[in-house]
């Protein structure tokens, strides 16, 4: 399957019985034409990165069995891993009920580069309640740099 820029999806159904239960892929991609990704290990199950993917990524990462994202901040495609080495091997593709988001199993060639920070996750920190204030903390519990 070449990448082009006609759509390659079917349109989602107005029946909500036939988005939900039917058994052909109709994404249902937002106003800006994205759907959201959720990327775990494979192996693992750790959640490693949410992104967004358009028409075009979706179908490279289909095609490819790559993984493929729509960039918001640079507004192009983009191939995760293409300069750091960090390719996203795509083992599986899950949709949700609706087909407004998708989650990725992946293999990473990579995982201490997933993130851009040179993590194998981009949720490397913690949320927590001092009492005073909401803060952030490294996975450990420590503060994190600031």
């Amino acid at each position: 399957m070449a990448i082009s820029d006609k759509p390659v999806f079917d349109r989602p159904s107005a029946d909500p019985s036939e988005q939900e239960e039917g058994t052909r892929l109709r994404p249902r991609f937002d106003a800006d034409g994205l759907v959201t990704a959720a990327v775990t290990d494979h192996a693992s199950g750790e959640l490693l990165m949410v992104a967004h993917m358009n028409d075009q990524a979706l179908e490279a990462t289909l095609s490819t069995g790559v993984a493929h994202y729509w960039s918001r901040s640079r507004n192009r495609l983009w191939k995760k891993g293409e300069t750091s080495g960090a390719l996203q091997n795509v083992r599986e593709v899950r949709v949700d009920c609706d087909q407004d988001a998708v989650w990725l199993k992946v293999a990473v060639a990579k995982p201490e580069d997933t993130c851009h920070t040179g993590r194998t996750t981009c949720f490397y920190r913690v949320v927590a309640d001092d009492g005073r204030n909401l803060t952030v903390r490294d996975r450990t519990g420590h503060p994190a740099a600031s």
